[in-house]
């Protein structure tokens, strides 16, 4: 299915699927269970729009790349254009709406690429790294310092957070952004995975909720690469 943009009730949102802003160890405890230092500032990455699919009945991950780890996170539709250093009204305003989602990694890829100092995208940006769920409009969050996210796997909680448990809070999370570059209508920041994350397996179920405000049930499919000649 084509992705595009839409809120909880169905209604499409006519924004341009843009780029997909991440930040990396944004919760504390993520970054110590994957043996990594905690940043002293957003550590930014981009995934294109060309890897984000819809979270539908189920999704795909590749067969023969590695584990695939979810990660789920608290992702923010932007709806108007923000630059420099905007104050946090215009944040507020710009933003149109809250959608838990799913960051997928190739970790054994990535951590291949990190122990030789070269870029990772390849690990975070393949066809279908982005699961995006339908968004709950921006309005309907009054705190953004009090956002829960929440995965069961199988029917086992296996990530539980909060926005407040943030080492970058939203807001602050957007100005800073906006301070290295422009962030346009359509463009969707994810903003880190609290801990828990782990691997994939075809056949998972999963539930992916934005606590008190929407969850949704899909299933794991692992996607076979066809040999060479085959229909």
């Amino acid at each position: 299915m084509t992705y595009q943009h839409q809120y909880l009730d169905g209604t499409r949102i006519h924004f341009p699927l843009g780029k997909v802003v991440c930040v990396g160890r944004n919760y504390a405890e993520h970054a110590r269970e994957l043996n990594n230092p905690v940043p002293s500032e957003p550590l930014l990455f981009i995934k294109p729009g060309s890897c984000v699919v819809p979270l539908d009945d189920s999704f795909s991950i590749p067969a023969e790349r590695g584990a695939v780890h979810y990660e789920a996170e608290i992702a923010v539709l932007i709806g108007k254009p923000l630059s420099k250093t905007p104050d946090a009204e215009e944040v507020l305003d710009a933003i149109s709406g809250f959608a838990p989602a799913l960051d997928l990694t190739l970790r054994e890829v990535q951590d291949q690429l990190k122990a030789k100092g070269y870029p990772w995208e390849v690990a975070k940006s393949f066809d279908g790294a982005c699961v995006l769920a339908p968004f709950v409009p921006g309005d309907a969050l009054t705190d953004l310092t009090d956002i829960g996210i929440r995965l069961s796997l199988n029917g086992v909680v296996r990530q539980d957070g909060n926005s407040r448990d943030m080492l970058n809070p939203i807001l602050p999370l957007i100005q800073h952004i906006c301070g290295q570059f422009s962030l346009q209508a359509g463009d969707v920041v994810l903003t880190g995975t609290p801990a828990g994350v782990g691997k994939l397996a075809d056949g998972d179920l999963l539930e992916l909720e934005l606590v008190g405000q929407a969850g949704f049930t899909t299933r794991v499919v692992q996607a076979t690469v066809k040999a060479q000649g085959e229909a």
